[in-house]
């Protein structure tokens, strides 16, 4: 089984302590990175392949962004060829000046900078201060997490690389000169009778290895220090175990075939064998005595030892890609990476003259198509690189840099995994910096480029000193302004005032900074939406109305309440504060509507009708599962449909029975509806009201529902349950912006962690007659009458159920599309028109259905999103005639065409 390259990653945490600089080393505390995997087996190695440099490939340099002193970042496109069409890729380059005092570059590893516990690439440069880094080595996804190559911090060797072929590894020494090679683990155990024995690694998962496919662990002797945070080393070996812990130098204690309980001390390592090793043990060691090891690691190319001491950092890789300048042979396997597959990828190398570094990322997202090894390959020598190697990449392949005035590193790019996605990996490459505080060198404006009409809005300076470290700005003083009268300075913040561009400058003596702003219009929105989608038609009902623009570049933002114009139909309503409240409703309107408009753009309205108290379930003939879930798994419990007691013995409820004795912390008891499906609620449902028995156990009650987007909003029944009987819930929803159609999943009951000993932990409670309040009719056009209307075309004259009526304007028809005068199709079967003669709009509602139409544009607006007709309105005889079909079957209209007569029938 070759070990998969997109499933693998690597780092270590930047480890700061003195260490012993001669070759028989005390290991304590050692704070490093592993790879630890269950008995896998590698490939066969690749063949070697030779690659030629195709004509029509450019690297062109797009950007570059100092990070710190000696570490930039540049970002390059990349074009090829592939499959006959010109590619472009995305490719970021940090490049690091190791002859730069202060500037280095370290393994960064997962939590704690503990090995087996992976972290994404931004959580370790948070932790250990790094102003840039990448995902590292590689490493098996269904072990512990630790890397497959040897990691060195500081001069300490935090694991040893484990014995694979054709694996390389790039390293920093003391006095800054770059190297990559392969490299191999020599170390011995010394016992006090001067019995030895040989040392197989330190810190490493159990593998198989090349190319003698054998147990890694088996008849081996292994180091494992309290940089390794499980409590098993490793797990998967196919190994017993023998251990024995040494502290100071001095035997504490040995388990002959059996672990040592818990996790290694900091002041200590424990050594692992098996086989021959544990004999060894058994033969030569006792409590009390001095133990001591050495090791090394031995180049493969070479065969000349290299002493951990002498590098500053080491980290693993899988093959080489670049040698002297040129694309250089695999030297191991590329199949099991992707390697003649197109995807993001990581590699690092340096510079013939060895004064430069380069950590290199391949980009795949919705903006570049990644990389194949080979095409990675000539990028790496179109940028300089002279040696270099693979790193871990695909899903991996993470870079973070931090951004000029800022103070933590974030993503570089998009990553494969889909916006601000990051994998868990086991290390990193990490750059810093050691800088010490300079002087301000320049000021930049922090805050959004991008605002909505109506929006006001805060700037604050951020400042960089002479090393490009960021440096504290708060008591320079600016004068702001903005060029032009889109965005005002209102003395304290700018408010955005019409839609286009500003540049806003901040000064400070001599120090300059400018912003460029967008004010959004109404051409930029794809969609307007309110959080709210139904309410009560009812004098004094009040609805929270945030409102939320889906933009054209795909992003959605919450609209400010004073960027939002409102249109009321069917009722006078009033908006403050982001709550509409009714003040009156229109004589006779079953239906009105609430249409949130921005710069001319209208958006989806909330529908408010006339509505009524709904059973939803009463349990007596349910048809659907209920089932019990508990959380944590200790809890236990039943949900069922059950005969009810006292005075509802006649009916049914729904019992939940819960235990929650097991388990420790926050608590939960779920009565599953349907299944993990949920069951509709009805459409446009403002309010809910349950029959609840309750057992006065101080715990909460909710409910669970899921919107049509699938995000779970949690509704409090009652907390806490303070009663026993039955009692009846009364629960507004109109406040919780549950986007409809939605469905109730579950009912629960919920015990938190904190207080938990004044709460019941085990009892009963039942449930019974939900209902709902929201429209009568679920597609909410009650009262909507039906009626039968005829017209003939050039005739001002129509019938309504039998009766004649006059017409302004005669339907007619145009280029094979009939058009007729709206208003009087709404007249008979309910709804209304306005007319906007500034904007030759008409906006036409019935029902729940609101379309905004433009004389001679297709284009239309339909419940807040944009469609496109194949004919438009227009104007004759100075009246506003629209396409009969497009409009009449959109509010659910039948029409009926009569060839020879020329008649129109419509009904409904």
């Amino acid at each position: 089984m070759v070990v998969r390259r997109e499933e693998m990653d690597g780092g270590t945490k930047l480890a700061r302590f003195a260490v012993d600089k001669g070759k028989k080393l005390i290991l304590v505390s050692l704070a490093g990175l592993i790879w630890i995997q269950p008995i896998v087996s590698l490939g066969p190695l690749g063949t070697a392949s030779s690659i030629a440099h195709a004509a029509g490939e450019q690297t062109t340099k797009l950007d570059v962004q100092d990070i710190t002193s000696g570490a930039k970042l540049i970002k390059y496109q990349y074009t090829t060829t592939r499959s006959g069409k010109q590619v472009k890729v995305l490719a970021d380059v940090i490049e690091v000046d190791l002859s730069n005092p202060y500037v280095e570059m370290n393994v960064m590893t997962g939590k704690g900078g503990q090995l087996t516990t992976r972290q994404s690439v931004q959580g370790m440069a948070k932790d250990t201060g790094a102003v840039a880094g990448v995902n590292g080595d590689f490493f098996a996804t269904g072990g512990q997490g630790v890397a497959m190559g040897a990691a060195v911090t500081n001069g300490t060797l935090m694991t040893s690389p484990a014995q694979l072929q054709g694996m390389y590894a790039f390293a920093v020494k003391n006095d800054g000169t770059p190297l990559i090679d392969r490299f191999g683990f020599t170390g011995t155990v010394y016992a006090e009778d001067g019995s030895t024995i040989d040392l197989a690694g330190i810190n490493q998962e159990s593998y198989t290895t090349e190319p003698d496919k054998a147990f890694s662990h088996v008849n081996k002797m292994f180091i494992y220090t309290s940089a390794w945070k499980s409590e098993e080393r490793p797990k998967a070996s196919s190994t017993t175990p023998t251990e024995v812990l040494v502290q100071g130098g001095i035997i504490q204690q040995i388990s002959i075939k059996s672990a040592i309980p818990g996790a290694v001390p900091e002041d200590g390592y424990i050594l692992r064998a098996h086989g021959t090793a544990a004999d060894f043990i058994a033969n030569h060691f006792a409590v009390g005595q001095k133990v001591d090891t050495s090791y090394q690691l031995v180049s493969q190319t070479s065969g000349q030892a290299l002493d951990p001491s002498e590098l500053k950092m080491m980290i693993g890789g899988h093959t080489l890609l670049v040698d002297q300048g040129q694309p250089s042979s695999f030297t191991r396997s590329t199949t099991s990476i992707s390697g003649s597959s197109a995807v993001a990828r990581t590699a690092v190398g340096y510079s013939q003259d060895g004064k430069k570094a380069y950590i290199i990322t391949a980009e795949k997202n919705s903006n570049s198509t990644g990389m194949t090894l080979v095409e990675l390959q000539k990028f790496m020598t179109s940028v300089g690189v002279w040696r270099g190697m693979n790193l871990d990449g695909g899903g991996s392949t993470t870079m973070v840099t931090r951004p000029l005035a800022e103070t933590e590193a974030s993503l570089a790019f998009t990553t494969s995994n889909g916006g601000a996605g990051q994998r868990a990996v086991a290390n990193g490459l990490g750059v810093y910096t050691t800088a010490p505080q300079g002087t301000l060198k320049g000021l930049k404006i922090s805050g959004t480029s991008t605002l909505l009409i109506g929006a006001t809005t805060s700037y604050t300076l951020k400042g960089y000193d002479t090393y490009y470290n960021p440096i504290d700005t708060s008591g320079i003083q600016a004068t702001w302004k903005s060029d032009n009268g889109n965005v005002t300075w209102t003395g304290s913040q700018f408010k955005a005032v019409k839609a286009g561009s500003s540049v806003i400058t901040a000064v400070s003596g001599d120090a300059m900074n400018t912003l460029k702003v967008t004010v959004l219009g109404g051409s930029d929105i794809d969609g307007l939406t309110p959080d709210t989608t139904y309410g009560s038609l009812d004098a004094g009902t009040t609805l929270p109305v945030t409102v939320k623009a889906k933009l054209k570049n795909g992003n959605t933002v919450e609209v400010p309440a004073e960027s939002v114009k409102w249109e009321f139909t069917g009722m006078k309503a009033a908006v403050k504060d982001g709550v509409l409240t009714v003040q009156s409703v229109n004589q006779g309107a079953k239906v009105a509507y609430a249409t949130p408009k921005y710069d001319g753009y209208s958006g989806t309205p909330i529908v408010l009708s006339a509505s009524s108290e709904q059973i939803w379930e009463s349990f007596e003939n349910v048809s659907y599962q209920v089932g019990f879930t508990g959380l944590p798994a200790e809890v236990t419990g039943s949900a069922a449909i059950v005969q009810g007691t006292g005075d509802r013995a006649s009916s049914k409820v729904l019992k939940l029975d819960y235990d929650l004795t097991g388990g420790t912390g926050n608590k939960f008891a779920y009565a599953q509806i349907n299944g993990t499906a949920g069951r509709d609620i009805p459409e446009g449902a403002t309010a809910m009201a349950i029959d609840v028995l309750g057992d006065s156990s101080l715990n909460w009650l909710r409910a669970e529902f899921s919107d049509v987007d699938g995000k779970s909003v949690y509704v409090d029944l009652i907390r806490p349950l303070d009663f026993n009987g039955w009692k009846t819930i009364n629960i507004d929803l109109s406040g919780y912006s549950i986007k409809q159609p939605a469905k109730l999943k579950r009912l629960y009951l919920v015990n938190l962690e904190e207080g938990q000993d004044e709460r019941a932990l085990s009892g009963s409670v039942s449930f019974d007659n939900i209902r709902f309040t929201a429209p009568a009719s679920s597609d909410g056009d009650t009262g909507l009458p039906s009626a039968k209307v005829q017209m003939i075309i050039g005739q001002k004259t129509m019938t309504v159920n039998g009766q004649k009526q006059g017409l302004d304007v005669a339907p007619l028809v145009k280029n094979g599309t009939t058009y007729v005068p709206i208003k009087y199709i709404l007249d008979s079967f309910g709804g209304s028109a306005l007319w906007n003669s500034t904007a030759k709009k008409i906006t036409v509602t019935r029902g729940t259905t609101v379309m905004e139409l433009t004389v001679n544009k297709k284009e239309f607006m339909m419940n807040g999103s944009m469609k496109t007709a194949t004919v438009a309105p227009i104007v004759t005889g100075g009246r506003t005639l629209v396409p009969l079909r497009l409009v009449s079957e959109q509010l659910g209209i039948d029409v009926k065409w009569e060839q020879k007569t020329k008649s129109i029938t419509l009904e409904s």
